[in-house]
């Protein structure tokens, strides 16, 4: 999951650093996109076996696209 901040993530006190609001337009524009995340930025992201490479392909794309945005 990416972390919004300027300081390198070792544990739960720098990941809090992190700038939820950016984290919030992120989520946003995922689930515009069709992508749905866990809405919380101290969560993980896991691909299933259950995923077409048309899907992955299509998540990052969307991922991409969220990160422009911001």
């Amino acid at each position: 999951m990416p972390v919004f901040t300027d300081r390198q993530v070792v544990n739960f006190d720098t990941a809090r650093t992190s700038d939820l609001e950016r984290f919030k337009t992120y989520f946003a524009a995922l689930l515009e996109l069709g992508v749905n995340i866990a809405p919380s930025q101290f969560e993980g992201m896991f691909v299933s076996a259950a995923h077409s490479d048309e899907e992955i392909e299509m998540t990052i794309a969307a991922h991409g696209e969220a990160l422009r945005r911001l």
